[in-house]
């Protein structure tokens, strides 16, 4: 059995799915349920005895000791963390809670754990932490790749808290000799996406006839990834990573933020066209404090060593994306409560109009 924490997020509900399709394996799944965590994304297991589903926080020491005394699993997989760099903007304190104080939490349960197991369990035994690019800082345009040597410069309450956990499981790692590996991915896309972040965002908006918010010029690039690749990437370094070690998790996919919202809208046109183009939706506004211009993962460690490569290219995953989005409205309909409204009014409502404007 392993233990899953936040496996009712985007990412973690993908990879639970993914697990029980490929393996007879079984989760237990410990998820706080906040907004972004939805028990609707792992609907198609709910019957399922082999998953096991506990609502509850990271954060609670008694309740996390006690599910890995009763559960005795052979690996952890951590993916809990408030995720949203905006969000962090607004509200540090939630970031520092969870995604520091709660990976604390979870490797002083887990060395405890560890230390009662016998020879063949310690051997055989790991803790994977599901990290962020983020943490590398951001690129010039002619900067090679962040690799796994990129020092940290974290620009974000968000990613400084995931450096912070970064830090904290290396160092149990080499203090208690705990079997740690850390990931780090690039940006994310995909089903079960909540629709704060830049793609899904742009799906619901322009669905709803809503104007697409795009920060300052638009031109900042990330690496995308598509959550089935991370997910299988995950999979191999749980197999055959080695502990201690980081593995940088990219989809060799940079785009600027502008075409990846014109490329949406060209999906869009084709699969759900209406009067006029959905670019026309396109609104530039004011950029975000601290906005990291570049992101880009040289990825060739974990091809190297484990084999694992993406399998999508950022045309196949996107169009895979907008059809999904498509074909689960109702799932769309459900996220979109009076606190995400909230949200977006928060975010984006006071926001004026960029200085710069992109055709």
């Amino acid at each position: 059995m392993i233990f899953v924490t936040g496996g009712a997020g985007f990412i973690g509900s993908n990879f639970v799915l993914g697990w029980l399709a490929e393996t007879d394996e079984p989760v237990v799944n410990l998820d706080k349920l906040t907004y972004a965590g939805n028990l609707d994304n792992l609907r198609q297991v709910r019957e399922d005895a082999r998953h096991v589903f506990v609502r509850g926080d990271i954060c609670d020491a008694a309740l996390v000791g006690r599910l890995l005394d009763t559960y005795k699993p052979r690996a952890i997989v951590h993916f809990a963390a408030e995720s949203h760099v905006d969000r962090s903007i607004h509200g540090p304190g939630e970031f520092v809670t969870t995604n520091v104080n709660g990976t604390f939490v979870l490797l002083e349960a887990a060395r405890a754990y560890y230390a009662g197991l016998d020879a063949n369990a310690k051997a055989n035994f790991r803790f994977v932490h599901v990290s962020t690019d983020e943490v590398y800082g951001s690129l010039e345009p002619g900067d090679a790749p962040f690799t796994e040597t990129t020092g940290y410069a974290p620009n974000s309450p968000y990613s400084a808290t995931k450096a912070a956990s970064d830090h904290m499981v290396r160092a149990y790692h080499h203090t208690y000799g705990l079997p740690t590996l850390t990931t780090n991915c690039s940006n994310n896309y995909g089903p079960f996406q909540f629709p704060e972040k830049l793609i899904p965002l742009m799906i619901t908006n322009a669905l709803a006839g809503k104007a697409l918010p795009v920060y300052g010029d638009g031109r900042q690039v990330r690496d995308w990834l598509y959550v089935g690749d991370h997910c299988a990437a995950i999979r191999r370094v749980l197999q055959d990573g080695r502990p201690g070690e980081t593995y940088n998790i990219g989809g060799w996919n940079e785009m600027g933020n502008i075409d990846v919202v014109h490329t949406l809208c060209n999906i869009l046109d084709e699969l759900a066209p209406k009067s006029g183009s959905y670019r026309d939706q396109v609104a530039f506004v004011a950029d975000r404090p601290g906005h990291d211009r570049r992101y880009a993962m040289d990825a060739r460690k974990i091809e190297r060593e484990l084999g694992w490569k993406p399998a999508e290219t950022f045309s196949s995953g996107i169009r895979k994306t907008v059809q999904w989005y498509l074909d689960h409205q109702d799932w769309v309909s459900g996220v979109q409560s009076g606190e995400y409204l909230k949200w977006v009014e928060k975010n984006y409502g006071a926001r004026n109009p960029a200085q710069e404007q992109v055709a």
